[in-house]
């Protein structure tokens, strides 16, 4: 098992999760982070950090194009071990409906 991070951390992007993480395992996208399903150890201390519930475990039905997205751009962004700060817009944008398909950008964020 691993965690993953879902569609709600687009625009979101608290960064909580990533103060707490003790193997330092979130990558930064330009407007969201992504966990690298080989370096989580499972030990589940991001999930309830997360303000926007964006972080669950790979278990639950439905989640394999999310872990498989988490694997693919933590190989490609930035890893991050640093609370940044959040979108301005972050609480308008938590729990809006399709923001993967209106808002998810490839790019990489700036990292530490």
């Amino acid at each position: 098992m691993t965690y993953v991070v879902t569609d709600n951390c687009i625009r979101c992007k608290y960064m909580d999760c990533v103060e707490v993480c003790p193997v330092d395992c979130f990558y930064e996208g330009e407007n969201m982070l992504v966990i690298h399903p080989d370096e989580c150890i499972d030990c589940g201390v991001c999930e309830p950090e997360c303000p926007a519930e964006a972080i669950r475990p790979d278990t639950e039905p439905g989640l394999d194009s999310w872990l498989q997205l988490n694997s693919e751009y933590s190989e490609k962004w930035p890893n991050i071990s640093t609370k940044g700060e959040a979108p301005s817009d972050a609480k308008e944008m938590d729990g809006v409906t399709g923001k993967f398909e209106k808002f998810f950008s490839p790019e990489p964020g700036e990292g530490d």
